[in-house]
């Protein structure tokens, strides 16, 4: 398994981050080179699907995920079911003096393709762990308008 764990401040109120988080027609808003949809459900409760493809135009992967955790406005969990993508990830939403709130993002992740996709997975983290911050603070933003 490998951990990725980002947190960045918002503006907001939890309810409104989560509101935006988990409407998922608009991750592409925030979450860079990447759009997201309900495949079963309204993606709003434990056991429905969602996927999410990230990348350009038709190159990219496509990430098939079970909610898992549903607790408004403060988490999300989901279990990662797709061919490249597999583990876990969770979003949190905590609340903040002001009405404001700090927006975490964990993923726990099975690294494809053996020891070289481990060996990948450590030299790419630090520009993973950049993207992560970047889509939340893009997140934090949105939220706040």
């Amino acid at each position: 398994m490998s951990r990725l764990l980002v947190a960045v401040d918002a503006a907001a109120d939890p309810e409104r981050v989560f509101a935006v988080l988990t409407d998922w027609p608009r991750h592409h808003e925030w979450m860079l080179l990447t759009r997201a949809w309900a495949v079963s459900g309204f993606g709003h409760r434990a056991g429905d699907r969602l996927a999410a493809f990230t990348g350009v135009g038709p190159v990219g992967f496509l990430d098939t995920m079970e909610i898992t955790a549903w607790d408004p406005p403060h988490e999300v969990a989901v279990r990662h079911t797709g061919r490249v993508i597999r583990g876990t990830g969770r979003f949190r939403v905590l609340p903040r003096a002001a009405g404001a709130s700090t927006i975490v993002w964990e993923e726990d992740l099975d690294v494809p393709f053996g020891a070289a996709g481990r060996l990948g997975w450590l030299l790419l983290k630090p520009l993973n762990h950049a993207f992560f911050r970047r889509s939340l603070r893009r997140l934090a933003a949105v939220a706040s308008t």
